[in-house]
C-alpha cells in the first residue's frame, strides 16, 4: 500500500517516468545482513533511498533496539554515500503536495547540474542554488551575504547568469535590482 502511495503521489506526479527507480532494492548493512529499500533512485549522478513509512510499522511497534539499528541503518547508508529520503504514509496519503515539494527541495540541485545547459564554474552552480533555495527573486546582497563577495562580484555572477540564459533580470527604478530563475529552467527542474 505504501509503495503504490509513493508511486502514485510522489514519483509520477513530479517524474512523470520510472526511469532509474529500482522497486524493493536490495542492500547489505555493515554486518553484511540483507535489507530492502522501498525505493532505490540511481540515475548518473547518484543513490537515493526512498521510503515509505508507516507508523504502526516503524514507529508504533517499534522497541529501542530496532530504533536503534533504523537509525544505524541510515548513518551507514549515508556513509556508503546513500541520500536516503523518508516520506510518512499518512503525508502521501493525505498531504502529497508537501511530499512533493520535498522532493524537489532535495533533488533539485542535483537535476541542476545535469541539464542540457551547463554553467562553466562551479560558483555559478552555488549562484543558481542559492536562487532556488531562496524561491524568490535574489539580490546582489544575497549573493554577498550567502557566499561572502563584494557587491561588484555579485553582481558580474548575477549578470553572466542571465546572459547564458539562466536568470531574467528584473528592474526597479530604471536599473536592474533583482535577478529569478527563468520559467522554463523551473519547469525543468520540476
Amino acid at each position: 500500500f505504501g509503495e503504490k502511495l509513493l508511486l502514485q503521489n510522489l514519483w509520477w506526479p513530479v517524474f512523470g517516468n520510472l526511469n532509474d527507480l529500482h522497486p524493493e532494492y536490495e542492500i547489505y548493512d555493515w554486518n553484511r545482513k540483507s535489507q530492502f529499500i522501498d525505493f532505490a533512485f540511481l540515475p548518473p549522478f547518484g543513490q537515493f533511498g526512498i521510503e515509505g513509512d508507516g507508523f504502526q510499522s516503524h514507529v508504533k511497534d517499534m522497541d529501542r533496539e530496532k530504533h536503534n539499528y533504523s537509525l544505524n541503518r541510515d548513518t551507514f547508508l549515508t556513509g556508503m554515500g546513500w541520500k536516503m529520503l523518508h516520506f510518512s504514509i499518512d503525508d502521501l496519503q493525505h498531504r502529497p503536495e508537501n511530499c512533493r515539494m520535498l522532493l524537489r527541495l532535495v533533488m533539485s540541485p542535483y537535476l541542476l547540474r545535469t541539464s542540457s545547459v551547463k554553467p562553466a564554474f562551479l560558483i555559478e552552480k552555488e549562484v543558481l542554488r542559492l536562487c532556488w533555495h531562496l524561491g524568490k527573486p535574489v539580490r546582489p546582497k544575497d549573493v554577498c551575504d550567502q557566499l561572502d563577495v563584494d557587491f561588484r562580484t555579485a553582481r558580474k555572477w548575477l549578470q553572466a547568469l542571465a546572459a547564458k540564459g539562466w536568470l531574467t533580470p528584473i528592474a526597479r527604478g530604471g536599473s536592474i535590482r533583482y535577478y529569478e530563475l527563468k520559467e522554463e529552467l523551473l519547469q525543468h527542474l520540476l
